[in-house]
C-alpha cells in the first residue's frame, strides 16, 4: 500500500531525529549518512530533481570527490528540502506527471495493437488502463477504492462515486460507463458486439478524459 503524505513526513522526521548532525566518529557518520541517502532514494519521486541529485551525490561520494565527513550535512539538507516539498504539496504534480507518462505508454501500445488489426486486445488494454486511472482518481479524491472486507470495488462503483463527489462531470461518467462496457465485452469474448472504429473512439476518449482529469 502506498504511503500517504503524512506518513512520509512522519518517517522523514523520524530519520532526521535519529541522524546526529554532530556525529564525529566514522561509525556514527556512516550510519547516519546511509539512513539519509536511503530515505531520499525511497521517497524521491522517480525522475524528480531529488532522485537525480541523490544519484549524483552518491557517485561523487563513492569516487572520493566528497569526503564522508563533509557529506553528512548536505545529505541532511536534501532530505529536509524533500520533506518541505511534501509538506507544501509541491510533489503532487510530479506524481501526476509520472502517472501520465505510464498511462500514455500503455495507450500507445493499445494504438499499435489497433493499427495491427488486433482490436480485441487493444480494447482490453485501454479498459485496464482506464480502470487503473479511476483507482488513482479515487486516491486523489480521498475515496476508498476497496470494500470493508478489503476486496476491490468494481470500476462501475468507482465511476459513480467519483462523479457523485464532483471528481468529474455526469457527462464524463456516462462516457466512462460506455468504455467500461466495451472493455467487459472484450474481456468476455463478445468480439462481434463492437468494432475497431468503436475501440479507436474509446482510445481517443480515454486519452482525452485522462488529460482533463489527471491523477
Amino acid at each position: 500500500m502506498a504511503l500517504d503524505q503524512k506518513a512520509i513526513i512522519n518517517q522523514i522526521d523520524d530519520i532526521l531525529a535519529k541522524c546526529d548532525p554532530n556525529a564525529s566518529d566514522a561509525t556514527s557518520m556512516s550510519k547516519a549518512l546511509s539512513m539519509l541517502l536511503a530515505a531520499i532514494r525511497r521517497f524521491a519521486p522517480p525522475r524528480s530533481v531529488y532522485a537525480d541529485n541523490v544519484q549524483a551525490f552518491e557517485t561523487h561520494l563513492t569516487s572520493g570527490v566528497i569526503a564522508m565527513s563533509l557529506a553528512l550535512e548536505p545529505a541532511r539538507g536534501m532530505l529536509q528540502a524533500l520533506r518541505s516539498d511534501y509538506k507544501s504539496g509541491y510533489l503532487q504534480s510530479v506524481v501526476e506527471l509520472i502517472h501520465a507518462d505510464i498511462f500514455a505508454d500503455f495507450l500507445d501500445m493499445a494504438n499499435y495493437l489497433l493499427e495491427q488489426h488486433y482490436k480485441d486486445p487493444a480494447a482490453v488494454v485501454v479498459g485496464t488502463v482506464l480502470e487503473e486511472h479511476l483507482r488513482k482518481l479515487c486516491e486523489k479524491q480521498g475515496i476508498d477504492a476497496v470494500k470493508a472486507d478489503g476486496s476491490p470495488k468494481k470500476s462501475d462503483a468507482l465511476n459513480s462515486e467519483l462523479a457523485a463527489a464532483g471528481g468529474y462531470s455526469k457527462l464524463d461518467q456516462k462516457s466512462v460507463t460506455a468504455w467500461l462496457d466495451l472493455r467487459n465485452k472484450a474481456a468476455h469474448g463478445k468480439y462481434s458486439e463492437y468494432t475497431s472504429e468503436q475501440v479507436a473512439v474509446m482510445l481517443q476518449g480515454v486519452r482525452d478524459f485522462a488529460s482533463r482529469n489527471p491523477a
